[in-house]
């Protein structure tokens, strides 16, 4: 794939039925890189709590990969995707690299306080723009913001998906200008 040497984008994918693992798994074999947020869920099992590793966010896959191989991929597999389209431009959504950096940077700690919502859980009022200075999530930008009570470092997918980080003190990041 990516012959002509396309530059490669994060493209955001609704996936059907909760096959995202699925589907990365499938995609990671061509060789294509993909990113589904992953947390842990208590589950009962014979009257035990078994915490359990599962995609956050269900139906929804990142990939990255160029725009013909993606025409291609959607054109000729039979894999369970669609593109989310911007309502906006009708366009399928292409998530900026930097944001999917500090998505993925803040994603992937394990962190078990991290709690993903989506834009309409999250209040409109615009918070700071922040980089945070040390910690887990040293070098991460995002916007501070009040959920559930507390002040955490919010970073977004524009219109998409929203992820909280646990409590971060105000020592901990400097503002921005983005």
């Amino acid at each position: 794939m990516n012959e002509n040497k396309e530059k490669l984008v994060w493209y955001a994918l609704r996936v059907t039925y909760n096959r995202e693992l699925i589907v990365k798994e499938v995609l990671e074999a061509k060789g294509i890189e993909c990113f589904v947020p992953m947390g842990v869920h208590p589950v009962y099992v014979r009257e035990k709590i078994v915490h359990k590793r599962e995609a956050a966010v269900h139906n929804l896959i990142f990939v990255k990969i160029a725009p013909s191989d993606m025409r291609e991929l959607k054109q000729y597999t039979t894999l369970p995707i669609r593109y989310i389209m911007d309502r906006e431009t009708q366009e399928p959504i292409i998530v900026p690299e930097r944001q999917m950096e500090n998505f993925i940077a803040v994603c992937s700690t394990g962190n078990e306080q991290l709690i993903y919502l989506s834009p309409e859980e999250i209040r409109t009022k615009v918070g700071d723009k922040v980089e945070v200075l040390d910690g887990i999530f040293k070098g991460c930008r995002g916007e501070i913001m009040r959920v559930k009570g507390d002040r955490r470092l919010v970073v977004s997918i524009a219109g998409l998906v929203v992820v909280a980080t646990a409590f971060i003190h105000p020592s901990l990041v400097k503002k921005i200008e983005e």
